[in-house]
């Protein structure tokens, strides 16, 4: 098994190229630029699709044949508003030239060629959650939006002092409609950014059991388990979730020691 904690490589151009080869897993794919104004990236795309996100910062960006000026919102991923995001299919190619420093996502996972490229736009504000357990959701493209083939992603920002992807869930069976086997990567963001968070990952069985404390910029692979985080007073998480497996739907278990958090708060 790959290690689950992924540290960036440096601070400029691609500083994470999580692929499926690396993380010895089948779907999910998680890229990340850190460009300046007027650097550029691109990529073929080759039997995966991909969505960019724009975390922060500005930029141009090219799909297939297809300019759609440029695009971004937020200069700083803490101001939290909606995320300007691109679909690109398989088969296809993209490119970002950036007009300000900007970091930029790249999420992939395998690719059938039923939608063309787009800015995704139909993108809500979801809080879930109560008391120290809130955070605020933008759910990019999720399973209730028919914008993709395999990828499902998702953006959170968990207050300081919160829990999130709490209480501890699973989805690492292959068992619709009861649970899908998701594949899923964090990327980290705290605020400020020198703060820390934790994430643990975990199966019932105890074969797997690793607690990492994450920087800003780091992403937590998780191949199976349970995966709840949090973040200590102080300091603002953010995290950008890609999952993707066999089945383009999200089902998921809570951990039966834990799931009458969730029955609760649900009354």
């Amino acid at each position: 098994m790959a290690d689950l904690l992924v540290k960036p490589v440096g601070t400029s151009g691609k500083v994470h190229d999580i692929t499926p080869q690396s993380a010895h897993w089948g779907y999910v794919g998680f890229g990340l630029y850190h460009l300046q104004a007027g650097d550029k990236a691109s990529e073929l795309t080759g039997d995966r699709e991909a969505i960019l996100v724009l975390v922060e910062g500005k930029a141009n960006i090219i799909a297939g044949d297809i300019s759609f000026g440029e695009l971004g919102d937020r200069m700083s991923v803490f101001e939290r508003k909606k995320p300007h995001c691109v679909y690109v299919p398989n088969g296809s190619s993209w490119s970002v030239t950036a007009t300000t420093a900007c970091v930029v996502a790249v999420c992939t996972a395998p690719g059938k060629g039923n939608f063309p490229a787009r800015v995704i736009t139909d993108i809500g504000l979801v809080e879930r959650g109560k008391g120290a357990n809130t955070r605020y959701i933008h759910p990019i493209a999720m399973e209730e939006s028919d914008v993709a083939d395999s990828l499902l992603v998702t953006e959170v920002f968990t207050p300081q002092g919160n829990w999130s992807s709490y209480p501890p869930h699973r989805h690492d069976e292959d068992n619709y409609p009861h649970m899908t086997y998701l594949e899923e990567t964090y990327y980290h963001r705290l605020n400020p950014k020198q703060g820390f968070g934790f994430q643990r990952v975990f199966t019932e069985d105890g074969a797997l059991d690793e607690t990492m404390a994450v920087s800003d910029g780091d992403v937590v692979l998780v191949p199976k388990g349970h995966h709840p985080c949090g973040a200590p007073y102080g300091y603002e998480m953010y995290y950008l979730n890609v999952m993707a497996g066999p089945l383009r739907k999200w089902r998921f278990q809570n951990h039966p020691d834990h799931d009458w958090i969730a029955q609760r708060d649900a009354g």
